[in-house]
């Protein structure tokens, strides 16, 4: 039970609640890029996991001049596209007019635990947010909201227990992120720079590859399927996972596919490369490898990577990779010694990062048990 000092507030009651600025039109204007200064937009944050750092565009200083640059703190809160995602700034940053800021007041509200009230009142959000076009949470319907808070120390109480394990989950991701980089640098001074242990290798004149390297066509790389229908209704709970087009959508009693698999995304989100080491079933919005051809997975997930495939979208409508258009497309093969070297250098740092995503499946499933208790007042102390 809720103590009696749980007090109903509005938002902009307890902090500054402003929406954030884009005023030129057209927005997509060249000039407004490509400066110092981070944009933050809405699947930015929608990608986070409590702490806002990446981001996917940036501001000119003349993009600076007709927006707004908001605090590290400032909590992003969604209003369009993707309702009622939320994420604590630890840059300053711009954002426009479908994302609004809040900024606490010190005295009377702690930022996380008003990050941890918009989780549990997501659905809330998107529920009265459902319009006739397109989904929007108004400034003011979300001024209209009370929301319940303890006493200040109480919520930073609160907050203190369930950012314990957020700081964990971002320690993870940071380590993730550093070991992704770490693969992915090596795959490129290698392959891409042509130089496997700092080494020039001698090239063939007539290739101008290193020698023991080919030219082959994408067809005689890897052969691509499309994936296999698998409706929501049934799918039964158990380990394999389903692979969608941009990551894993849930885990099957049964796979299609034996681990190792490599994915890429083939109809609505083109570009999305997946390597997952168990056996799985990749859905019908996906392209999987069927046939390696005797290539190492993890070089192949690499090199598809490293092709960009979000550009060879040939739907009018709906983006779709056509693997056909990849058949006759050339490419250097190293041989076959130097990939699977590469790939026991790898699978080390593969399997460091399997771990750390199975620490933080676990600091999530406690932290989301712990969530509504701890935010409705129900456990001891709160």
């Amino acid at each position: 039970m809720k103590n009696s000092d749980w007090k109903e507030v509005k938002l902009n009651e307890v902090g500054f609640v402003g929406r954030g600025k884009s005023r030129h039109r057209p927005r997509n204007a060249e000039f407004l890029y490509g400066g110092d200064y981070p944009f933050v937009q809405t699947g930015d944050i929608k990608a986070s996991e409590f702490y806002l750092s990446t981001y996917s565009q940036t501001y000119s200083e003349d993009g600076l001049k007709q927006s707004k640059l908001w605090n590290e703190g400032t909590l992003c809160i969604t209003i369009a596209a993707n309702i009622a995602e939320t994420a604590v700034l630890t840059i300053k940053a711009c954002f426009p007019d479908s994302v609004i800021g809040f900024v606490p007041f010190k005295d009377k509200s702690d930022v996380r635990f008003i990050k941890y009230s918009f989780d549990i009142l997501k659905l809330h959000f998107q529920s009265i947010s459902q319009g006739t076009t397109q989904d929007n949470l108004s400034l003011e319907k979300l001024l209209s909201i009370n929301f319940t808070l303890p006493p200040l120390p109480t919520q930073q109480k609160i907050a203190d227990i369930l950012g314990a394990y957020d700081e964990l989950i971002e320690n993870n991701r940071r380590r993730i992120a550093l070991l992704e980089n770490m693969a992915a640098g090596l795959y490129k001074e290698w392959f891409v720079r042509m130089r496997p242990h700092g080494q020039i290798l001698p090239t063939n004149a007539e290739t101008g590859l290193p020698e023991g390297w080919e030219v082959v066509r994408f067809s005689d790389f890897i052969k691509l399927n499309r994936g296999f229908d698998l409706p929501d209704e049934k799918m039964e709970e158990g380990i394999c996972p389903v692979i969608a087009s941009t990551g894993i959508k849930g885990f099957h009693s049964s796979f299609k596919v034996k681990g190792p698999c490599v994915t890429t995304g083939r109809s609505g989100s083109l570009g999305t490369v997946i390597y997952e080491d168990r056996d799985s079933w990749p859905l019908n919005t996906s392209l999987y490898v069927k046939d390696f051809k005797g290539n190492s997975p993890i070089f192949v997930y690499y090199t598809l990577k490293e092709l960009n495939l979000e550009t060879f979208n040939s739907g009018a409508g709906v983006p779709t990779l056509n693997q056909n258009h990849l058949h006759n497309l050339k490419l250097p093969l190293p041989r076959k010694e130097l990939q699977n070297e590469f790939e026991q250098i790898t699978v080390s740092l593969f399997n460091q990062i399997k771990t750390l995503q199975e620490q933080t499946g676990v600091l999530r499933r406690v932290r989301d048990r712990l969530l509504p208790r701890l935010m409705s007042g129900e456990l001891g102390g709160a």
